[in-house]
């Protein structure tokens, strides 16, 4: 049984410069699971925060399970992000460098079946980073089409 993806943030991507990544796991209640497996989750305007040495993550919108009635929690509610002391030690150092933000890059299930966020450190791109990497994806592009001996010309 490999990890299975239940979620990307593919604006994580583009918007951010991602320096470094990190695996935690997220204290949820049972139908935000059930809810997960279904792929009922929403990074939109998600970030995580250090706060008191914990790590919690804002803004992520996991729909409720409909079979849990009344039991739900609220859809964007506050989640505490499990990490090691020291890994938790080593965000905060980063953290506190000016203009980087810790992004949620993706959300899946291991091979244990446990849920797990992936973090990443993240510097803001500007508009014209944005541009050079459109640029550089159309000449990658290019070149493949070219190589296939498929040019548009």
């Amino acid at each position: 049984m490999e990890s299975k993806t239940v979620a990307t943030n593919k604006k994580a991507f583009r918007d951010f410069f991602l320096l470094e990544r990190w695996e935690c796991g997220m204290l949820l209640q049972g139908c935000e699971v059930k809810s997960l497996r279904l792929g009922e989750v929403s990074f939109t305007d998600s970030f995580a925060r250090v706060e008191k040495n914990e790590i919690f993550l804002y803004n992520l919108h996991i729909n409720p399970y409909a079979q849990a009635s009344y039991l739900n929690p609220e859809p964007a509610r506050v989640r505490k992000l499990l990490l090691h002391k020291k890994e938790i030690a080593k965000v905060v150092s980063l953290v506190t460098q000016k203009g980087l933000t810790l992004i949620p890059t993706k959300i899946y299930f291991n091979k244990r079946g446990f849920a797990k966020v992936e973090i990443a450190l993240g510097k803001g791109k500007k508009l014209y980073d944005k541009r050079e990497d459109i640029k550089r994806r159309d000449i990658d592009r290019e070149i493949k089409r070219s190589a296939r001996g498929k040019s548009d010309r």
